[in-house]
């Protein structure tokens, strides 16, 4: 049997993924906690009005209680100000004590952690994307956000700022068929307008194996406060004050509108379709970048 050492190269991958895992906080939903966020929520939301202009829509068509899976579109790089306003207005308008979670990319509750200036993301709630936190979650009743385009969407060059790109990826439909929960798009716009987006940098990343250390797919290349050129945004970045839109839209069950079975291709094309239709609205109310 033949068998080689293995190269410089992968040896660094390796340690630095090992290292990385080691450091990304376990998914705990009990970390949760709503008197800090009672405290926080005035100034953040504050801070979200002026700065970001966050205009939040449709908070009505979210079932008043219960579980439920909340779908959206994702922008703005690892500055994720779409899910910053969000999460604001929604737990505003339903009150802290509802349980609501939020699914990131492991790297953002990293980059949470080394910046003392950011909220702690885990006391709002948000956790570390993966299909059992998603299920435990929604079987403890929650409401669930969740970003099927992940960091492919979210570092999409700028001029794609009105394309609801998912990749292809269908686990959000099957999750919401075990749990038995609705499907409600959240639709939002001008996160890719907080800097300018100019490539996902996708070959840059194979290249440097990130995926294989930090699941990374992308290593992106923007134009960016306060660094000029911004590659991997790994420091993420001061967002432009770029008007924020969020629409969201009716509830889907998917068993009523697709029978007892439904077809997971099917459901996909309807809900991006959907989405779609109404991102592109909203693209249309816009006159300017960043003004709105």
């Amino acid at each position: 049997m033949n068998s080689r050492a293995p190269g410089l190269l992968e040896r660094l991958a390796s340690s630095a993924s090992f290292e990385f895992r080691r450091r990304i906080p376990k998914a705990d939903l009990d970390e949760r906690d709503p008197d800090y966020i009672r405290d926080q929520l005035p100034g953040l939301w504050l801070l979200a009005s002026l700065y970001l202009r966050a205009d939040v829509r449709g908070l009505e068509n979210i079932p008043e209680r219960g579980p439920v899976l909340l779908v959206g579109n994702h922008s703005g790089g690892n500055m994720i100000v779409d899910t910053f306003v969000f999460t604001l207005a929604f737990e505003t308008y339903f009150g802290v004590e509802r349980p609501f979670y939020q699914l990131a990319h492991n790297l953002v509750l990293l980059l949470g952690q080394l910046m003392p200036l950011v909220p702690n993301l885990r006391k709002f709630g948000t956790v570390a994307a993966g299909h059992d936190t998603a299920q435990r979650a929604l079987d403890a009743g929650a409401a669930v956000l969740v970003y099927p385009g992940g960091d492919y969407e979210t570092h999409r060059p700028s001029w794609e700022s009105a394309t609801v790109d998912f990749g292809g990826r269908k686990g959000f439909i099957r999750l919401a068929l075990r749990a038995g929960v609705p499907i409600v798009p959240v639709v939002a716009i001008g996160g890719q307008e907080t800097a300018l987006f100019l490539s996902r940098g996708e070959r840059l990343a194979r290249a440097l194996q990130l995926d294989r250390m930090f699941r990374l797919k992308v290593l992106p290349i923007s134009l960016a406060l306060p660094w000029g050129l911004n590659v991997g945004d790994m420091l993420t970045h001061i967002p432009l004050p770029a008007k924020i839109t969020v629409d969201v839209l009716p509830p889907i069950d998917l068993r009523e509108e697709f029978g007892a079975r439904p077809d997971v291709d099917e459901v996909y094309t309807h809900i991006v379709g959907r989405m779609q239709e109404r991102l592109t609205a909203l693209a249309a109310e816009r006159r300017f970048p960043v003004l709105g």
